[in-house]
Order: C-alpha cells, then structure tokens, then sequence
C-alpha cells in the first residue's frame, strides 16, 4: 500500500519501473502489480447464472486511489469434480455488455459445448465504461439518447452531406466530454487488459483462459503482450490486424480511417458476393433469388436512392440498405430474412417514415474504447478524401466503412496508458486464431496479418460466412476451439466446414 513502502520495496519499485521502461511497458503496467485482488460474492441471478461484482482502480497509476465496480456473471462448470479453471469472455464491440452477453448465449451450444461448459467456469464482465461498469453517459436520458443519434445518418451518402455529419459528431462528443468527463481518459483497452488480470486472480487461476471474439482478440492481444508469462490458452475468433488498429502501419494513424486502412470494405464486398452467389443457387431458400442478382442489387439500390420506399420492415433508403446489408452479412442465420425483406423493398411503392432506435449506451462505450485505443485521422479532409476514394474502389460499401468511426477524428479523451506495442512478446503458451474465410468485419487477410504480428500463433479457417463462430455454426470448430481450451496445444487441423448454409 501506499504510504507503508519500506526503504528496500521503494529501491525495488524503482528497478521495476526502469526494467518496464526499457521494454515498453508503461508505468502503469508495473503499479498494476500493487492493485489489491478483488473479494468476489457470487449470487445466484436467475436461469444458473452467478452475478458479482469486482472493484478496480480506476487509474493503475495510483492503484490505491479511486475505485470503480465492474459487473461479473459467470455460468459454472456443470462438472466440477473434472474444472480446469474459469473461461473468461470477451464478445466484442466495443460497447456490448458481456453480462448480457453471456446471458443471452452462454448455452449455445456451437458456441459453448456441454463438453466445454463441464470443464469451466464461464465468465464475462461488462468492460470499463460499458453497460453496468462506470458506465459512459453522452445524455441525460434514453429519449434525449435517441432523439440525437436517430437523427445522424449511420454515414452521408454524398459530399453534400458530409459537413452536418461531421458537425453531429463533434456535439456528440461536445455532449460526452460534458456528462462523462475524466472517465473518458481511463477506459482504454489496456486498462481493462490489467482488470482482467486482477479477475484471473480474483478466482483463483494462475493463468489466464480466454476466448475473445471479434474486438475482443484486440482485448486479447494486448493482455498477452502486457502478460505474456499468465497466458494458459487464449483462442481469438475474429481477429484483427492488431497494428493496423492500433496506430497503422507507417503514417495510417493519422492520414487513412481506420477500417479503410485495415481494408475492412474488401471484406465486405466478397461476403456480399457470396451471400449473391448462395441466393441464387438451385434449392436456396431465398426469395430475392430469380435473374442476375448483381444486377438486381444494383437496380435495387438505384431505386431508393432515387426514392426511398417503406415496408413492413421500415424506411429504406440507399444508406439504410446498405446498412442493412453491411449489418446482416455478419449473421448468416438471418440471410433467409433479410433476403426477404429486400425483396419487399424490391417490390414496394415509393413512400416515407421512420425507423431505428437506441436503448443502451453501447454507442458511446464503442466510441469511449476505440478513440481511446487507436490512432485516427483529425482532419476532415481525410475522410472527405477516402469517402470519394473508396466509393469508387469498393462500389457500396468503401464509402460506409470511412465514416463508421467518425466520433473519434473529434475525440478529446486520452489514456496516457493505452498500449500500442511491441505485439510480439513470448507468451507461456500459443494463442489459437480462428477466423471465417468471408467475415464481412473481421477480414481473414487482416486476421492473418494480427498472427503474423504475433509470436507463438496458430490458425484454424473456418470454411463459412458471417462474423466469427458466435454466428456461424460449426461443430467442427466448437470442438477444435475447446480441445485447445483443454489442452493449451494447438491443433493439427486446419480447416473446418460449416453444419449447414445460410440458405439451406
């Protein structure tokens, strides 16, 4: 503690310190070591889960100091005689609520095994200023919430509309700084790496079992870089180019959007091109399905653009279609749907009304983590750039995925201890890649070139569709995934199938 360091722990402290400099890591990482281990109080919180509840500093350069609560539930091993330990979760986002999370698909079976569930303890948590743990407030309330958001476009579909996009963030972000404040420079994602340890020790392991998914590789990455000794088995599904996320390669940083520059709109468009291709194959349950599909999207885009039409299913637009697209191109389950519904706007009339709505403050905990995490462009005239740029090299969706981060161009929080490398230190064990081949946000060149950046890797492609294996159902990679959980050994295989396809 503070204030009862003796002569020779201060001598010592000093060494640490030093020896932590000269290897990268911040300050902060070392004082990490003086936070004191969080009680946990498990209390049964409906349909088998545990809730609890861990306090943590809210600054690790003064560990001692002001302590923030973090939100924990946890599903038990069903066997304990035979647990190994506790599997900790991260879903991605940033911005989701691992409560509600693990909550909502702790017993997916192709995500979770009954094998795998026997031997742990589940666990997740709601990040730093995410759901539950000091959260991240930009409005006084849900209506105000929604009111402002619903209002910006998810991006300007012109040049014309880009000055009032740009104006909308810099008052959302006026709008954070005022009702969030200094908590604003303390939810980074190395912040939350050092929280997990803490909860690693908090119930009683030695090292740290992990499955991260999308964002939460990046979580991953940057906790087996700050720890490499306390790594047990990390598996990352979905993963990013942890460089290219964090400060580009070269000058990206501060000149190229960050999923432009990670060439996340690649991704897409050859997702796209599949979810086409399966539509219009013989036997696809699919109702856009009948004549040249490329074209039929292109005339279909045509015609909002020109007039927006609404159905049953809402209000679309040329910037709500593809939206809609972009957004369910993760989730191969709902390609039959959304095939529907394009098809309705297919054959509607043109018209007009409202849509969309925002209830949690998953928006601004996104925007809280990552402008906190990585390197942007702060000039405008960048996006401007890339906007036009990308449109033309990626028809559909290069504008889209310009602007998907714009808050952060205008973002004044700053974690002096947000970690930005090296991302190859020696981990205790290997860490196990898992990444779809046509993942429309996590792209499988940019999953490789995150285990190419790191030290001690394996890959296992997943031959699928759709965001990483929380959407995509595959036996063959649940139990690749949780053999290594197991084990610690990376897996021979390769390549896994998937149980069925999205139209079948």
């Amino acid at each position: 503690m503070i204030g009862e360091v003796r002569p020779g722990e201060l001598y010592l402290k000093s060494i640490l310190v030093t020896a932590a400099l000269l290897i990268g890591l911040a300050p902060a990482a070392v004082a990490a070591e003086e936070a004191q281990t969080p009680v946990l109080s498990w209390q049964d919180c409906q349909d088998g889960f545990q809730c609890s509840t861990a306090k943590v500093p809210l600054d690790y350069d003064q560990p001692s100091g002001t302590k923030i609560d973090l939100a924990l539930i946890r599903l038990p091993a069903t066997d304990p005689g035979k647990k190994i330990g506790s599997l900790f979760v991260n879903f991605g986002g940033p911005g989701a609520s691992g409560v509600d999370r693990l909550r909502g698909r702790g017993k997916w079976e192709w995500l979770f095994s009954p094998e795998l569930r026997a031997r742990f303890d589940v666990v997740s948590w709601d990040p730093r200023g995410i759901g539950r743990s000091a959260t991240v407030r930009c409005f006084d309330s849900v209506e105000e919430q929604q009111a402002f958001l619903n209002a910006i476009p998810v991006y300007p579909n012109t040049a014309a509309d880009e000055p009032a996009f740009y104006d909308s963030y810099r008052e959302f972000v006026r709008r954070c700084e005022e009702k969030s404040g200094d908590l604003l420079d303390h939810v980074s994602s190395a912040n939350t790496a050092r929280d997990l340890d803490l909860l690693r020790k908090a119930v009683g392991d030695k090292k740290l079992t992990y499955h991260g998914i999308s964002y939460g590789t990046h979580l991953g990455a940057i906790y087996a870089n700050m720890f490499p000794d306390k790594v047990r088995a990390l598996a990352f599904d979905g993963s990013l180019d942890f460089v290219g996320n964090a400060t580009g390669h070269g000058d990206q940083g501060t000149t190229v959007p960050l999923d432009t520059r990670q060439d996340v709109p690649r991704g897409v468009a050859e997702t796209f091109d599949q979810f086409l291709k399966l539509c219009a194959a013989p036997g696809a349950k699919c109702a856009f399905a009948g004549g040249d599909l490329k074209q039929k999207w292109a005339d279909l885009v045509a015609k909002v653009t020109a007039s927006p039409v609404t159905t049953p299913d809402g209000r679309f637009d040329r910037v709500s279609l593809i939206t809609l697209l972009w957004d369910a191109l993760a989730q191969p389950d709902t390609w039959q749907d959304t095939a529907r519904i394009m098809q309705g706007v297919w054959e509607a009339q043109p018209s007009l009304t409202a849509s969309a709505d925002y209830v949690t403050n998953r928006f601004e905990g996104f925007n809280a983590v990552q402008c906190s995490d990585s390197d942007f462009p702060r000039d405008t005239a960048a996006y401007t750039k890339y906007g036009k740029s990308e449109d033309e090299r990626v028809p559909y969706w290069g504008r889209a995925v310009v602007y998907d981060m714009m808050a952060c161009a205008f973002w004044q929080g700053r974690d002096d201890d947000r970690y930005t490398g090296p991302w190859n230190r020696w981990t205790s064990a290997p860490i196990l890649f898992i990444n779809n081949r046509f993942d429309p946000s996590t792209p499988l060149h940019g999953a490789h070139d995150g285990a190419a950046e790191m030290a001690r890797t394996g890959f296992l492609t997943v031959e699928g569709y759709g965001h990483t294996s929380m959407y995509v159902r595959s036996a063959c990679a649940e139990k690749v995934k949780r053999e290594y959980l197991f084990t610690g050994v990376l897996p021979v295989q390769k390549t896994c199938g998937i149980d069925k396809g999205p139209f079948a």
